[in-house]
């Protein structure tokens, strides 16, 4: 399994069963996470978080949040990988009625 394989599917299991420790371990110690739902969640002005400990609080709020209406974690096992970067996305219609459309991009790097 290379590492974009991997990374899809890890991340995906441990948001999915809400496993903080999990999700952190996926992350390098000065990564960056931008989403526009980090000023929502942690009342801060822009949405960039800063190293581990920055992402760890926010991924534990976004778990401590859930289950909600809106996240039904369908995805149809389709990703995009190259040079680095990895994309895929939980789209809004699915089986079993609408969730919220996330598309997740990643850079990952060293395997």
């Amino acid at each position: 399994m290379n590492t974009a394989e991997y990374l899809y599917h890890a991340w995906h299991d441990a948001a999915k069963s809400r496993d903080t420790d999990a999700l952190i371990a996926l992350y390098y110690d000065d990564a960056e996470l931008e989403s526009p739902l980090v000023p929502i969640i942690m009342q801060r002005t822009n949405g960039t978080l800063r190293g581990k400990a920055e992402i760890r609080a926010f991924l534990a709020e976004g778990a401590r949040r859930r289950p909600n209406e809106w996240v039904r974690w369908y995805r149809d096992a389709r990703y995009y990988t190259g040079d680095g970067t990895l994309i895929w996305e939980y789209p809004r219609q699915t089986p079993d009625g609408n969730q919220v459309d996330i598309l997740e991009v990643m850079q990952h790097r060293d395997g």
